[in-house]
Parts: C-alpha cells; sequence; structure tokens
C-alpha cells in the first residue's frame, strides 16, 4: 500500500507528458501534477532509468521514452477501448437515427478511434484516424471539462494553442473555461458548426475508476441542439455511463 502513492504520482508525469507537444522543464511538471520539486525529479530519475522518460540535458527538458511508446503501442494493438465501444456505439446509432463516434484525447486534439455510420448519411470529417482539435469538438469538450483545471491551462498557456476551423469557438483560456463550466453544469457538451458547418454534436466524457476522462462519445447530427433533441442527450449520455462502468470495471465513479 505504501507504493501506491508513489504509482499515482507516476502516472499522472507520463499522463501530463502524453499531453505535450515537445518535451517540458520540470517546473512545469511540478506545477501540472502539483507535486515537490524533489519528488517530480526522483521520479522522473527512476522513469529515465527504465525508459519511460527521456532528459534533453541541453533544453533542460523532460518527454516520453521510448517504453512509453511501446505501452501506447500494445493499446493500439488491442484497442480495448475500441473493442468495449463498438456494440455500444452501433445500438447508440440505432436508437438515435444518427452517426456516433469515440474518440481520446490526444495532446490538444482529439484521436477517433471508432466511428458508427447511421444508414443513409453521409460520411462525416470524424473518420477513424482523423484528428481534430479538441477545444472545438464536443468529444474534446467532453474530455477537458473533466479534467483538472491544471491540466487544461497546461494544455493551452497561450492563444497560439487555439487553432481555428470556421472563425468560430473558444480563441482563449477564459473562453475555454466559461464553455467548459457550461458543459459541466449541463453534464454533456456541444458544438455547433464549429467542426463541420450545418452540423451539430453533443458528446458526454467515459470515466475511468478514478474519474478520469478517458474518452469522450458524441454523436453528430444536423439541427440545433435544444429541446427537441433531449432524447439524443440522453442516450448519448446513457451510452458514455455504460462505458464507464465497462472501463471502470463496475466500480462506482464518485465524483
Amino acid at each position: 500500500m505504501s507504493q501506491v502513492p508513489a504509482a499515482t504520482r507516476t502516472l499522472r508525469v507520463l499522463r501530463f507528458l502524453a499531453t505535450q507537444a515537445d518535451p517540458v522543464p520540470l517546473d512545469r511538471i511540478v506545477r501540472a501534477c502539483e507535486l515537490p520539486r524533489s519528488t517530480a525529479y526522483h521520479l522522473l530519475n527512476t522513469m529515465i532509468d527504465e525508459g519511460f522518460v527521456v532528459h534533453l540535458p541541453d533544453e533542460h527538458r523532460y518527454g516520453l521514452g521510448v517504453a512509453a511508446f511501446e505501452v501506447g503501442s500494445g493499446f493500439t494493438r488491442q484497442e480495448p477501448l475500441a473493442r468495449l465501444a463498438r456494440r455500444p456505439l452501433a445500438e447508440l446509432v440505432d436508437r438515435t437515427g444518427h452517426g456516433a463516434h469515440l474518440a481520446v484525447l490526444h495532446g490538444r486534439d482529439v484521436l477517433y478511434v471508432v466511428e458508427e455510420r447511421a444508414p443513409g448519411r453521409p460520411p462525416l470529417v470524424t473518420d477513424v484516424g482523423v484528428r481534430l482539435p479538441a477545444h472545438l469538438t464536443a468529444s474534446g469538450r467532453a474530455i477537458l471539462a473533466a479534467l483538472p483545471a491544471s491540466q487544461v491551462r497546461a494544455l493551452y498557456p497561450d492563444r497560439s494553442a487555439f487553432v481555428d476551423r470556421h472563425g468560430k469557438g473558444p480563441t482563449s483560456l477564459s473562453a475555454l473555461r466559461t464553455v467548459l463550466s457550461a458543459t459541466r453544469q449541463r453534464g454533456h457538451a456541444t458544438e455547433e458548426g464549429e467542426v463541420t458547418p450545418g452540423l451539430r454534436s453533443v458528446a458526454a466524457a467515459v470515466l475511468d475508476h478514478n474519474g478520469h476522462p478517458v474518452a469522450g462519445v458524441a454523436v453528430t447530427f444536423p439541427g440545433e441542439v435544444g429541446t427537441a433533441d433531449a432524447r439524443v442527450v440522453a442516450e448519448v449520455k446513457a451510452t458514455a455511463e455504460r462505458l464507464t462502468r465497462r472501463v471502470s470495471g463496475g466500480a462506482r465513479v464518485v465524483r
């Protein structure tokens, strides 16, 4: 049991490094992971020894190592999340008549890992393997809204982090915080024409046993998000809750 806190801190550091576009200095890791400097330094040295982290001495920065890549590759090979999600997403499409997809956070983007198309509907931009800016997508907003504020701040340190597609969506951290606050209050995320003009999406986060968001479930359709779409919203949230139970092994998530 004495090793559990150290394991939790180690995973927190790895998760933070995985969200960064480039290697980062020690101070960024200390602030983002809320660790004492000495603890962060000790953990990083251990992870360097095991190949999970590399140190760039000339730049005084730390990044992910080859061992972390091997773990990620193993996940890609096994596709446990995608396997768990395919049937629930297919059933979501059957119940709503709209296309549905599952996305995971990849840096400041979301990466789409499962897409279920509705019969007779045109293909969407959210095909498997596509990456889109997380702050513009419903899936990304659902995930970001469930992250600690410090991690969101680390992902979006300045205005240059906010990619624009169609002139819509948040362009600053304060604007994004407003969007995420509304998302938490509603219990689901929305986007209206920010990814594809004329199309709307609603999404909900899938959580692990610690309440950490591991993915977002979304449905995309033409029209506006309002009272007429309450049934769609309910179905999306029910699917996300179903996947949360599967991912967390049936454990009850305490928020």
